[in-house]
């Protein structure tokens, strides 16, 4: 009996003992586990941790080195060239006889020591200056100009055009300095002009020494506006010897464009043809000419002209004429 108890006890107590056991190994078991997780969550906060950074430092723009370009010069923005073919132009001065200076000598105005006080280049702004104060005149004036000829065939002015033939000149210009007179008003100059011409036969049959005929067109600089002044005959029923006298025509009452340009740029266009003439400024405003003084006017040959002729013999009297462009078609 006591025997069959003391195996009981045993039976028991070994029982315990492997439960007890067991209870150990699950702990430790769990205790294991759960610092394996433990550990294994740590390294994936750090593997986060380290990808946050990464995205933050890639998220960050590197500051942006500074780069200098080295300009260079520009035409238009650091000198500035007019643009101007001087190869069919003369230019009378207003000194000597006056002086005359033809192509092909004018190309190189820039280096001529006679023409550089009247006629040069600024190079600030693009234009060739025109410079004029009284001097010497040309025969039939007695105003002094630097103003440019036009020579069809370069070097002669025996080579001229027609209304029937047609041309056109247009240009840019400006008058950044003009003297004034005793009232305080502006002196005036002409900036362009249509002159007239006779052949040599023409000059022959009228008795006449010399080729000179009147002006069809002259164009000035006029008190901070541009005013247009044509020729008329006298008599519309002259006859075509009559209207080659200088006496036979006389000045129209002239058209004052409305447009205020002061010492500013502005663009002039004239453009003839057979019977027509218009002029235009700033490619806005013109005026046409088409009536019986135009047609009669087609006896005449003609030549284009351009610059600085002043309109005064007042003491001290200047005028600058500015050209950023000119050009002659036919």
């Amino acid at each position: 009996m006591i025997s069959s108890n003391i195996l009981k006890y045993k039976k028991i107590t070994i029982a315990k003992c492997c439960l007890a056991i067991a209870l150990i190994f699950n702990f430790l078991s769990c205790s294991n586990d759960a610092e394996t997780v433990e550990e294994e969550i740590v390294q994936e906060e750090e593997v986060v941790d380290e990808e946050v950074v990464e995205e933050e430092v890639e998220e960050t723009p590197e500051p942006e080195e500074e780069v200098v370009v080295e300009e260079e010069q520009v035409e238009g923005v650091d000198y500035f060239l007019p643009n101007i073919d001087l190869s069919n132009w003369k230019v009378t001065l207003p000194i000597g006889s006056p002086t005359e200076v033809n192509p092909p000598e004018i190309l190189d105005y820039a280096t001529n020591e006679t023409l550089l006080p009247y006629m040069y280049n600024d190079s600030t702004d693009g234009s060739l200056v025109f410079y004029t104060s009284p001097g010497s005149s040309t025969t039939n004036s007695s105003y002094s100009r630097t103003e440019l000829r036009e020579q069809m065939n370069p070097g002669s002015n025996s080579t001229n055009w027609t209304f029937a033939q047609g041309g056109s000149m247009k240009g840019t210009l400006a008058v950044p300095e003009i003297s004034v007179d005793a009232g305080g008003d502006f002196h005036r100059t002409m900036v362009m002009q249509i002159h007239g011409r006779l052949t040599n036969e023409q000059r022959d049959l009228i008795g006449e020494d010399d080729n000179n005929a009147p002006p069809m067109l002259k164009i000035y600089w006029q008190k901070g506006k541009v005013r247009v002044l044509t020729k008329k005959l006298k008599d519309v029923n002259a006859s075509d010897e009559e209207t080659l006298h200088t006496d036979a025509w006389e000045d129209n009452e002239g058209y004052t464009f409305s447009e205020e340009i002061g010492d500013n740029q502005f663009t002039v266009e004239i453009i003839v043809s057979e019977g027509r003439m218009e002029i235009i400024l700033n490619d806005n405003e013109s005026v046409v000419y088409n009536d019986i003084h135009i047609e009669k006017w087609g006896v005449f040959e003609n030549y284009f002209k351009a610059g600085n002729y002043l309109q005064t013999v007042d003491n001290d009297a200047f005028a600058y004429v500015k050209y950023y462009d000119l050009e002659v078609t036919h």
